[in-house]
């Protein structure tokens, strides 16, 4: 109930730590039903770095022990926001120290993983998010909204594009990203598995895929020095889908478009209509439908933010745009309420699994050069 209190402990301190860190601090003032979060504890390798954060957010501990923080007696949830490597270990062992558990995307390195993750919280009777945070982008939940009401009818296409531009200089040196050991994929599982999970929100399960991938750029400097380390995942990917309900999906994903800061796209067509969105306008869905009368058709753009409109509500009045860190806000504020109803939230471990059943058999696909089948 709100203001109990979620006492939580935040594993990272590098892009995504400091995103939920402004999540936490902010969402129970903007939303007064959701309980209270503690900062309780922030960890970090660097003591210095994860020092500045705590002062810059208001995290009452600092560790750089994340087996300590994970086993702390003060802290109710783990939030774990680092490389994709530590997701399997850091989350394992929130669930046996009995705390809930928020784990960044892709769930995990490979699907072994993410079906140990999965065992691990469900034995632990823990509650359990994957933060996939554009399902609460409001435009985004408002397409589901119209979706479920059937407004596009029968589904036929679902097509998806995720391009940045960040890799596309040689000169730019090789974050952990690049390294699979780290990363488990590039461009696939990094902006792949955010594209994946929206086509299963919006428009159902992936049955089967066929794909490619490249890595353009091979080899870069290393991050902190000089020397020449090789890259060991993809730039880029592209790949199709048949989804259960017949539908036909197409899937795009770079981090070489220049141009392209953040577009993550998708174009739903139907029986009845055609919905389209792109982040880099994450208040706007366009909606075209056949409903309406000839001559008086074309796409309308609907601004996301009345009201009426999921999450809106809570900010500011209609046409005061919000922003893409609203979108963890919306997340954790739908994970600290699930926490305090004794509901387990979506997308959750579970979500994370079958997302990362499609980036394997893609992975399969690339390596085969045929169709593969999604496992499970």
């Amino acid at each position: 109930m709100p203001g109990e209190g979620i006492s939580v402990a935040l594993i990272g301190t590098g892009f995504m730590g400091r995103a939920h860190s402004h999540a936490y601090r902010n969402v129970a003032s903007m939303f007064p039903e959701c309980p209270r979060p503690r900062l309780k504890l922030i960890c970090g390798r660097d003591r210095g770095r994860a020092e500045a954060l705590a002062a810059r957010f208001g995290w009452e501990e600092v560790s750089t022990s994340w087996e300590e923080a994970v086993r702390h007696a003060g802290v109710d949830l783990v939030d774990v926001s680092v490389p994709g490597a530590l997701h399997a270990p850091v989350s394992i062992a929130a669930a046996r120290a009995g705390k809930h558990v928020l784990c960044e995307k892709p769930l995990a390195n490979s699907l072994e993983e993410a079906r140990a993750m999965l065992a691990a919280v469900r034995q632990a009777g823990v509650r359990h998010m994957v933060q996939f945070n554009y399902r609460r982008v409001p435009a985004v939940a408002l397409a589901r909204q119209m979706l479920d009401e059937g407004q596009l009818g029968t589904l036929y296409h679902y097509r998806a594009r995720y391009l940045q531009e960040w890799g596309v200089h040689p000169q730019v040196r090789a974050p952990w990203k690049l390294d699979k050991e780290q990363a488990g994929s590039g461009a696939l599982g990094d902006l792949g598995s955010h594209m994946i999970d929206l086509c299963r929100y919006l428009a159902g399960e992936i049955r089967e895929v066929t794909g490619m991938t490249e890595t353009f750029v091979k080899e870069r400097q290393a991050t902190g020095g000089s020397a020449t380390v090789r890259v060991t995942v993809d730039d880029a990917a592209l790949f199709l889908a048949r989804l259960d309900n017949g539908a036909l999906a197409s899937f795009e994903t770079t981090r070489l478009a220049p141009g392209r800061k953040n577009h993550n796209f998708f174009e739903i067509n139907g029986s009845r209509g055609s919905l389209y969105f792109d982040l880099e306008r994450l208040n706007e869905l366009n909606f075209y439908s056949l409903d309406d009368p000839p001559g008086r058709r074309g796409f309308r753009n609907l601004l996301a933010t009345a009201p009426q409109h999921p999450y809106a509500a809570s900010w500011w009045p209609d046409g005061h745009l919000l922003g893409w860190e609203h979108s963890h806000t919306h997340a954790i504020r739908d994970f600290l309420v699930a926490i305090g109803q004794g509901q387990l939230p979506r997308p959750n471990f579970e979500d994370g699994v079958k997302c990362q059943a499609v980036l394997d058999a893609v992975a399969r696909s690339v390596a085969s050069r045929r169709w593969e089948a999604v496992d499970g």
